[in-house]
């Protein structure tokens, strides 16, 4: 009877985490605690110092909350440094850059993975290859090329958002067709041949029946290129002078430097800066985890 009554006694948490608990399990729960903690808690800590005082930041003893919400930070981003106009100068870059790699990584993948020609691999590759290389050493040749055709044709290339989506291209092209060339292959030539029996051409089969086949593949490839452009700073911090002109990292390097420390101010602009990717990441989640595990065709 008492050991009746022992077991209808309700358990605690602790109880019944120690019931379900193995040594398998907790030795994962430890690992992704960690991991979850060293990916969530910069992210808070950036937030949170957005609201912090200059006292709090600069402290000698770190304050995880602040004691109260003050937007001064935000305020005076957007008032005296005129943090807006930074924000539209990345969207103007980082959106053409993806919107042109993508089209054109997708004409040339088109043509690598389907059409034959003589030294298709030996192309793909030598594209690949030129990614390889640090960008460093790409700038100063870019930069050289651009300025003798910049005074030929009357363009200036110093603070001129074009030719800085340009630049990004010269980047993020080599890897954006490697990944789509990759993609086309894994779709059964098959389709597109019956696609053409039924009467359809060329062209219509790869916007009727290839190209919503490589939804996902062309979603990573836009996400890919649009933080590549959003984020850079070196080529930007080379071919921008003009404050007016400058992008948001370019523009946060400019408030951390600042003779005045301001570092509120730099946490809430960097705060800005990340939320558009997060909120790409989680709209764009399904057809980004597609596009990355693809390379299997089922029969």
């Amino acid at each position: 009877m008492t050991a009746h009554r022992a077991n209808d006694e309700p358990r605690t948490f602790i109880e019944h985490l120690a019931r379900h608990m193995s040594w398998r399990r907790f030795l994962f729960s430890i690992t992704l605690f960690f991991f979850l903690a060293g990916i969530l808690f910069p992210f808070y800590w950036m937030v949170s110092s957005s609201f912090k005082t200059y006292a709090e930041i600069g402290g000698r003893h770190p304050v995880y909350i602040p004691s109260e919400l003050r937007p001064d930070a935000y305020l005076e981003l957007f008032g005296y440094w005129n943090f807006q106009r930074n924000i539209l100068n990345s969207f103007l870059v980082a959106i053409p850059t993806s919107l042109i790699a993508v089209v054109l990584a997708t004409m040339g993948a088109y043509a690598a993975a389907r059409l034959r020609f003589r030294g298709k691999d030996l192309i793909l590759n030598s594209i690949l290859i030129v990614y390889l290389f640090p960008g460093i050493l790409l700038i100063i040749p870019l930069f050289a090329m651009l300025a003798n055709i910049g005074a030929k044709l009357g363009f200036e290339v110093q603070d001129n958002l074009a030719i800085l989506v340009f630049t990004y291209l010269a980047q993020t092209l080599p890897v954006a067709l490697y990944m789509l060339a990759n993609y086309f292959r894994t779709i059964p030539e098959e389709i597109e041949q019956a696609g053409l029996i039924d009467g359809c051409t060329r062209s219509q089969v790869i916007w009727k029946i290839t190209l919503p086949l490589a939804v996902p593949a062309l979603v990573s490839v836009v996400i890919y290129t649009f933080m590549i452009a959003w984020n850079e700073f070196l080529y930007a911090l080379v071919f921008l002078n003009s404050r007016d002109m400058f992008t948001m990292p370019i523009k946060i390097n400019t408030i951390f430097n600042d003779p005045t420390p301001r570092p509120h101010v730099v946490m809430a602009a960097s705060t800005i800066m990340t939320i558009p990717i997060i909120i790409i990441f989680l709209a764009m989640e399904r057809y980004l985890a597609e596009g990355l595990a693809a390379g299997g065709v089922k029969g």
